[in-house]
């Protein structure tokens, strides 16, 4: 199979894994940290710990605006969003407690929930319908069961599938339930009110969306939820009192232990500043669009099936397709070597997702647009899509266009 495009320039779509290219203000920030303040943040009283410590502030204070919390100290600092969903999780249930979760939920909260069960905790997984979003009526009846926990994404890594956020939280409240909520996909792509919604506990990272670098990410507590009721995941040292070797409880020291990514942090409070300028709200307009062009022009290509939601504004830039007599791992092996298209392909470290739009185990190849991609990203990525339906073993059979076997429910949460 030969390709028509002989341009090298890399089509970059796999934003959902991690953002790239950063904006050129984060690499600026990360060098300047490390040439300027390079000293270890709150652990001594010379300039360049001060110096440290404030470029840190900054990052919390920059995160805290963004998800409209007042007090800075309740984002605490990790490493992505896998290692805070699991400080929430262990650090929220025990032996005898309740975890409602979805069917659509990536493995940063599956793997740690199935610890959990093996410990004792009961995990109930709510069904979701083919497009991915959840049964609604299930999940408040199975949170008036009683439940400790409500956990789940706000948008599925797999399909785009965005959850309606408000009407889960609001039903785990009125249940007595503690919401912890997955932004890895959401945070920096849809505007999100900590405050507003009343989410307990959010989950994000900052190397997708937000366009900062690895190794950073969060968990944001919201302003009624009570710190006491979550345990510590990691104890050590803070930098504050020093004099105990009990672990001290005040914000955010009670949750973050050791050294912080002050380089890392540096360069996500210039990636949250390069997104306010542009606005989240604005990203996420184009992203529409750009979703909406790439898949009503795929669904136009025979022997091409999409998943998710039919309404592009009810997923994010996220697409996941399959080809019809092409295998997932051949179709990303072409786009990259010989249209530069990057994808990725397989079970996205979400094997329930997969079981929910019926593309387990063989996956599916997933377009992730981004902060960056251009209409002639998406237009080439057409071309490239068609080219390699077109040239498939046996001529498609014309199967329906996008989200025409999903149910009419499923266009829109409930």
């Amino acid at each position: 199979m030969s390709s028509a495009n002989t341009d090298k320039h890399l089509i970059y779509l796999d934003n959902a894994a991690t953002s790239w290219p950063k904006p050129p203000e984060v690499a600026a920030a990360m060098a300047a940290y490390l040439a300027e303040s390079g000293g270890n943040p709150g652990r001594s009283g010379h300039r360049l710990s001060i110096a440290a410590g404030r470029v840190v502030l900054e990052a919390r204070e920059a995160v805290a605006s963004l998800f409209n919390v007042d007090d800075p100290f309740r984002v605490i600092f990790t490493l992505n969003a896998t290692h805070a969903l699991n400080t929430a999780l262990f650090g929220l249930l025990q032996p005898g407690d309740r975890a409602v979760t979805t069917a659509m939920e990536h493995n940063s909260i599956m793997r740690p929930l199935r610890e959990l069960e093996r410990r004792g905790v009961e995990v109930v997984v709510i069904p979701c319908d083919t497009a991915g979003f959840v049964d609604v009526d299930r999940f408040q009846h199975e949170l008036a069961q009683g439940a400790r926990v409500a956990c789940f994404q706000h948008a599925s890594n797999v399909s785009g599938t965005i959850q309606p956020l408000e009407l889960l939280v609001t039903a785990a409240r009125a249940a007595g339930s503690y919401t912890v909520v997955d932004a890895a996909q959401t945070a920096g792509v849809l505007p999100i009110d900590v405050t507003a919604t009343d989410i307990d506990l959010l989950a994000f990272t900052g190397h997708k969306g937000l366009q900062g670098p690895p190794g950073t990410g969060g968990l944001v507590l919201g302003p009624s939820f009570d710190p006491e009721t979550l345990q510590p995941l990691v104890r050590g040292g803070t930098g504050s009192r020093s004099e105990f070797e009990e672990h001290p409880n005040m914000l955010p020291d009670r949750f973050e232990a050791g050294t912080p990514n002050g380089v890392g942090l540096a360069g996500l409070a210039a990636a949250i500043d390069v997104l306010t300028k542009r606005t989240v709200r604005r990203v996420r307009a184009e992203e529409q669009d750009l979703t909406a062009r790439l898949q009503l022009a795929l669904a136009a290509i025979p022997g091409v099936r999409i998943y998710g939601p039919l309404d592009p504004s009810l997923r994010t830039a996220v697409l996941a397709i399959r080809i019809e007599n092409v295998a997932q791992d051949e179709v990303g092996l072409i786009l990259d070597e010989e249209f530069g298209v990057l994808t990725r392909v397989g079970l996205h470290c979400a094997p329930a997702a997969h079981r929910t739009l019926g593309t387990f185990p063989d996956g599916a190849v997933r377009l992730s647009l981004g902060y960056s991609t251009s209409p002639d990203d998406v237009d080439r990525t057409i071309e490239a899509i068609h080219h390699i339906a077109t040239c498939a073993p046996h001529p498609p059979n014309g199967l329906d266009a996008v989200g025409k076997h999903l149910p009419s429910a499923s266009e829109k949460p409930l």
